[in-house]
Protein backbone atom coordinates (compact mmCIF):
# COMPACT_ATOMS: atom_id res chain seq x y z
CA UNK A 1 0.00 0.00 0.00
CA UNK A 2 3.03 2.10 0.90
CA UNK A 3 4.02 2.04 -2.84
CA UNK A 4 0.30 2.79 -4.61
CA UNK A 5 0.31 5.91 -2.46
CA UNK A 6 3.79 6.99 -3.59
CA UNK A 7 3.37 6.04 -6.83
CA UNK A 8 -0.34 8.62 -7.26
CA UNK A 9 1.34 11.31 -5.69
CA UNK A 10 4.34 11.12 -8.11
CA UNK A 11 1.09 11.55 -11.16
CA UNK A 12 1.13 14.95 -9.25
CA UNK A 13 4.02 16.56 -10.11
CA UNK A 14 4.22 20.00 -11.68
CA UNK A 15 6.73 22.70 -12.45
CA UNK A 16 4.73 25.05 -9.59
CA UNK A 17 4.52 22.24 -6.81
CA UNK A 18 8.04 20.83 -7.68
CA UNK A 19 9.56 23.80 -7.10
CA UNK A 20 7.34 24.61 -4.07
CA UNK A 21 8.59 21.47 -2.85
CA UNK A 22 11.97 22.21 -3.28
CA UNK A 23 11.65 25.57 -1.62
CA UNK A 24 10.20 24.48 1.28
CA UNK A 25 13.15 21.21 1.45
CA UNK A 26 15.38 23.48 1.23
CA UNK A 27 14.17 25.79 3.63
CA UNK A 28 14.17 22.72 5.78
CA UNK A 29 17.72 21.85 5.37
CA UNK A 30 19.24 18.37 5.42
CA UNK A 31 18.75 17.29 8.72
CA UNK A 32 15.99 20.00 9.84
CA UNK A 33 18.10 22.78 10.50
CA UNK A 34 15.47 25.60 10.06
CA UNK A 35 14.11 24.04 13.53
CA UNK A 36 17.35 24.90 15.91
CA UNK A 37 17.86 28.03 14.12
CA UNK A 38 14.35 29.19 15.09
CA UNK A 39 14.77 27.86 18.83
CA UNK A 40 18.04 29.58 19.07
CA UNK A 41 16.43 32.85 17.72
CA UNK A 42 13.48 32.09 20.57
CA UNK A 43 16.47 31.73 23.11
CA UNK A 44 17.49 35.49 23.09
CA UNK A 45 13.95 36.62 24.23
CA UNK A 46 12.85 36.57 27.76
CA UNK A 47 9.35 36.14 26.72
CA UNK A 48 10.13 33.07 23.98
CA UNK A 49 13.33 31.48 26.19
CA UNK A 50 11.36 28.73 27.50
CA UNK A 51 9.74 27.39 23.71
CA UNK A 52 13.36 28.26 22.16
CA UNK A 53 15.15 25.49 24.54
CA UNK A 54 12.03 23.20 24.10
CA UNK A 55 12.76 23.35 20.36
CA UNK A 56 16.52 23.10 20.77
CA UNK A 57 15.79 19.76 23.32
CA UNK A 58 12.66 18.37 21.37
CA UNK A 59 15.74 18.04 18.38
CA UNK A 60 18.54 16.89 20.08
CA UNK A 61 16.49 13.94 21.47
CA UNK A 62 14.86 13.92 17.71
CA UNK A 63 18.38 13.26 16.50
CA UNK A 64 19.33 10.87 18.86
CA UNK A 65 16.33 8.81 18.85
CA UNK A 66 15.19 9.31 14.89
CA UNK A 67 18.25 9.47 13.15
CA UNK A 68 21.37 7.45 15.37
CA UNK A 69 19.38 4.87 16.97
CA UNK A 70 16.14 4.22 15.16
CA UNK A 71 17.07 4.59 11.33
CA UNK A 72 20.33 2.72 11.82
CA UNK A 73 17.97 -0.06 14.20
CA UNK A 74 15.23 -0.64 11.56
CA UNK A 75 17.42 -0.02 8.74
CA UNK A 76 14.85 -0.06 5.96
CA UNK A 77 15.73 1.17 2.53
CA UNK A 78 14.05 3.98 0.68
CA UNK A 79 11.69 4.02 -1.78
CA UNK A 80 14.15 5.39 -4.32
CA UNK A 81 16.64 2.85 -3.34
CA UNK A 82 14.04 -0.06 -4.16
CA UNK A 83 12.81 1.66 -7.18
CA UNK A 84 15.35 3.73 -8.68
CA UNK A 85 13.29 4.24 -12.06
CA UNK A 86 11.46 7.30 -10.53
CA UNK A 87 13.46 10.56 -11.40
CA UNK A 88 14.32 12.07 -8.49
CA UNK A 89 13.76 15.91 -7.93
CA UNK A 90 16.83 15.55 -5.33
CA UNK A 91 19.99 13.99 -4.88
CA UNK A 92 19.23 10.04 -3.97
CA UNK A 93 19.81 9.69 -0.22
CA UNK A 94 22.48 7.11 1.13
CA UNK A 95 20.58 6.84 4.51
CA UNK A 96 17.82 4.71 5.84
CA UNK A 97 14.42 5.85 5.44
CA UNK A 98 12.40 5.07 8.76
CA UNK A 99 11.66 6.85 10.56
CA UNK A 100 11.54 10.35 8.59
CA UNK A 101 13.66 13.13 10.32
CA UNK A 102 12.81 15.75 8.33
CA UNK A 103 8.89 14.65 9.72
CA UNK A 104 10.26 14.23 13.14
CA UNK A 105 12.23 17.27 13.71
CA UNK A 106 9.26 19.79 12.16
CA UNK A 107 6.60 18.09 14.47
CA UNK A 108 8.45 18.50 17.90
CA UNK A 109 9.55 21.61 17.21
CA UNK A 110 5.51 22.51 16.45
CA UNK A 111 4.51 20.83 19.54
CA UNK A 112 6.56 22.35 20.92
CA UNK A 113 5.52 25.80 19.92
CA UNK A 114 2.13 24.74 20.22
CA UNK A 115 2.72 24.65 23.96
CA UNK A 116 3.70 28.14 23.91
CA UNK A 117 1.77 29.67 21.43
CA UNK A 118 -1.43 27.76 20.09
CA UNK A 119 -1.28 30.03 16.74
CA UNK A 120 2.18 29.75 16.19
CA UNK A 121 2.09 25.97 16.80
CA UNK A 122 -0.93 25.86 14.48
CA UNK A 123 0.87 27.25 11.66
CA UNK A 124 4.08 25.09 12.33
CA UNK A 125 1.91 22.31 12.70
CA UNK A 126 0.61 22.97 9.01
CA UNK A 127 4.18 23.39 7.91
CA UNK A 128 5.40 20.22 9.46
CA UNK A 129 2.44 18.60 7.74
CA UNK A 130 3.41 19.79 4.79
CA UNK A 131 7.22 18.92 5.02
CA UNK A 132 5.99 15.51 5.31
CA UNK A 133 4.18 15.58 2.31
CA UNK A 134 7.62 16.67 1.00
CA UNK A 135 9.21 13.54 1.80
CA UNK A 136 6.31 11.36 -0.02
CA UNK A 137 6.19 13.76 -3.42
CA UNK A 138 10.51 13.10 -3.22
CA UNK A 139 9.53 9.75 -3.16
CA UNK A 140 12.60 9.29 -0.60
CA UNK A 141 10.06 7.79 2.51
CA UNK A 142 7.51 5.45 2.71
CA UNK A 143 4.14 6.90 4.10
CA UNK A 144 4.58 5.22 7.17
CA UNK A 145 8.27 6.58 7.82
CA UNK A 146 6.23 10.19 7.33
CA UNK A 147 3.60 8.89 10.09
CA UNK A 148 6.11 7.13 12.39
CA UNK A 149 8.30 10.77 12.28
CA UNK A 150 5.30 12.63 12.83
CA UNK A 151 4.11 10.55 16.05
CA UNK A 152 7.64 10.24 17.76
CA UNK A 153 8.36 13.90 16.32
CA UNK A 154 5.25 15.04 18.56
CA UNK A 155 6.70 12.83 21.52
CA UNK A 156 9.94 14.39 21.22
CA UNK A 157 8.48 17.76 21.44
CA UNK A 158 5.69 16.80 24.79
CA UNK A 159 9.01 15.37 26.37
CA UNK A 160 11.00 18.60 25.35
CA UNK A 161 8.62 20.73 26.83
CA UNK A 162 7.67 18.81 30.08
CA UNK A 163 11.89 18.60 30.63
CA UNK A 164 12.55 22.18 30.04
CA UNK A 165 8.83 23.45 32.41
CA UNK A 166 10.64 21.33 35.02
CA UNK A 167 14.55 22.60 34.58
CA UNK A 168 13.12 26.03 34.54
CA UNK A 169 12.28 25.81 38.38
CA UNK A 170 16.04 25.87 39.04
CA UNK A 171 17.71 26.65 36.28
CA UNK A 172 17.01 30.70 36.60
CA UNK A 173 17.93 31.62 33.11
CA UNK A 174 15.14 29.60 31.29
CA UNK A 175 12.76 32.50 33.48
Amino acid sequence: MDFQILYAIQGWHNDILNQIVLFCTTLSGSYGQLWPAIGVVLCFFKKTRKCGFSILLAYVLGLIIGQVALKNLIARPRPCQIDPSVPLLVDRPTSFSCPSTHTLFAFSSAMAIFQFDKKAGLAAFVFAAFLGFTRLYLFVHFPSDVLFGAVLGIACGVIAVKSVDALSKKWRFLS
